[in-house]
């Protein structure tokens, strides 16, 4: 299936590792330059130029830290004076930090709310009006399970993703009449560091393992195993498609069938 991604434009925010560098590949396999940027300068060097090498694609690299204003401006205009445009604007943090309500301070919150919803909102901002100018554009919000089904002990995470769910369903009416979609991606339990990270935090609150935690993920999980990030990568470039001209306002699930919900 041709995608009709070929010298589009993405941008993939966090794209170093994870589920992150598993959409700037897939990306990049169906033809569309990038622009990635990461904290991990290093790390994100060598994947830009494995990606190159395996593609053939352009490709911009920024160390950045989207939870920094100056940074998605920087971000933002390296992407716009290299290409001249976005067409596909793929947001996307790690995760924040695991605990109950009490053990997170103001500090923390505020934190996570300028990681995972303030990039989100600023990202968008700095590429919508090229988008509705050229009238075709695609954002995508890597979200999570949590917004349809709170996962305990992830309040931060299930608070204010749920934000970007409800800036996104309302953004995707805004902005239709543009040819632009907006929807969101909701990664289940995938074999990324961010869910090891998670086992091991839940393996010494329980006196457990990391791998019976991991285990444990995959009892709930109707499938029997974790995702792998390139499962999650397609359907991300499903919607960057322009075969998903029709489908916008979205939360998607790639989960295995762990949400246990109709709707």
């Amino acid at each position: 299936m041709d995608l009709g991604l070929r010298a589009k434009v993405a941008l993939v925010a966090a794209s170093s590792a994870g589920l992150g560098r598993a959409v700037a590949e897939e990306l990049a396999r169906e033809g569309a330059n990038l622009v990635m940027c990461a904290r991990g300068e290093e790390r994100l060097a060598k994947v830009a130029q494995a990606i190159r090498d395996e593609t053939g694609v352009r490709v911009e690299a920024l160390g950045a830290d989207l939870s920094q204003l100056s940074d998605v401006k920087r971000v933002t205009d390296a992407a716009l004076g290299a290409f001249g445009q976005v067409d596909i604007l793929v947001t996307n943090a790690g995760g924040p930090p695991a605990g109950s309500f009490e053990s997170h301070s103001h500090e923390t919150w505020q934190a996570a709310v300028r990681q995972n919803l303030d990039s989100v909102v600023e990202l968008v901002r700095a590429v919508l009006p090229g988008m509705k100018e050229r009238r075709w554009g695609r954002i995508i919000n890597v979200t999570s399970i949590a917004v349809k089904q709170p996962v305990d002990g992830l309040i931060l995470s299930n608070s204010v993703r749920a934000a970007v769910t409800g800036f996104a369903r309302t953004l995707a009416n805004e902005v239709a009449p543009f040819g632009i979609t907006v929807n969101n991606v909701m990664p289940g339990y995938t074999r990324t560091q961010r869910v090891e990270d998670l086992a091991a935090k839940n393996a010494a609150m329980r006196d457990s393992s990391p791998a019976a935690e991991l285990a444990l993920f995959e009892r709930q999980i109707p499938m029997g195993r974790l995702g792998e990030p390139a499962e999650f990568a397609a359907m991300v470039a499903f919607l960057a498609s322009e075969r998903a001209s029709y489908t916008t306002g979205a939360s998607i699930p790639v989960d295995g069938g762990w949400i246990r919900a109709i709707l």
